[in-house]
């Protein structure tokens, strides 16, 4: 009997209805900005969608001249409840959203267990909403996939860049990170820090990145170093805050959409 991940986080960060969801996504990615670019990579943030929804979108964006070439897609973001170390898969068949239920490649995970950084760890999947907030963007823009989530824990980044060069020959795969940037400076010293973090982030300085400055601070300089290593280059598609969004400027949290092509 196939085994479903259900969603944790439907009704807060996102809509749990799914004709208010599905409204939301179109209108939010028919304003998002297009670069003209065709990336390999995305970086995306993964609060509520009234915080960080918009400058996800303009990540996703970017997919719509090339949803048809993608099959796959390889998503990792930060462990946000449970500790441990390395990078943990889940044995469920599908992940729920509102939107529908969503395949996951079970053969490529079984694949990838066999790296000594990655484990089966359920209850890290179970509350996490750093890879879930993500599907329903992958499932309005993308015609069909399937899907490869892994939570990342305490892990370099050598670790986590082994497990994405593992599909970087398949180039119907695409790679997602998950992260937000600073958290609860005020706002101009979140823009100061954000600023700091996108330069590293475009010209590929993993080293120049913390956990204060991006809370997926592990899968993003995993990222960095895949870059690194097949010359890929990056750009800043969206830098916002909460302050610019829907929240004080008082206490934000920094948000940035980047692609790697």
């Amino acid at each position: 009997m196939s085994t479903v991940r259900i969603p944790a986080v439907a009704g807060m960060f996102y809509p749990e209805d799914s004709h208010e969801l599905k409204s939301m996504l179109d209108k939010m990615l028919k304003q998002a900005e297009f670069k003209n670019i065709k990336p390999r990579a995305l970086i995306a943030p993964h609060a509520g969608y009234i915080y960080s929804g918009e400058i996800a979108a303009t990540a996703y964006k970017q997919l719509e001249p090339i949803k048809n070439t993608i099959n796959r897609v390889v998503i990792l973001g930060p462990s946000h409840r449970v500790p441990f170390v390395g990078c943990a898969v889940s044995k469920a068949d599908y992940f729920r959203t509102p939107l529908g239920d969503i395949a996951i490649d079970q053969n490529a995970i079984q694949a990838l267990t066999n790296l000594p950084q990655v484990q089966l760890l359920e209850s890290a999947h179970a509350q996490e909403h750093s890879l879930e907030v993500h599907l329903p963007f992958l499932q309005t823009v993308l015609d069909s996939f399937s899907l490869i989530p892994i939570v990342v824990g305490d892990a370099d980044a050598n670790s986590v860049m082994e497990v994405l060069d593992y599909f970087w020959q398949d180039t119907e795969t695409l790679f997602i990170i998950s992260s937000d940037l600073s958290h609860y400076q005020n706002y101009q010293i979140a823009q100061q820090m954000d600023k700091k973090t996108s330069d590293a982030i475009v010209h590929l300085h993993p080293e120049n990145i913390d956990y204060d400055d991006a809370c997926g601070k592990n899968p993003v300089i995993g990222l960095l170093e895949l870059a690194k290593k097949h010359n890929m280059k990056s750009i800043a598609l969206d830098i916002r805050n909460s302050g610019d969004t829907a929240g004080s400027k008082n206490q934000v949290v920094g948000y940035g959409a980047y692609g790697f092509f």
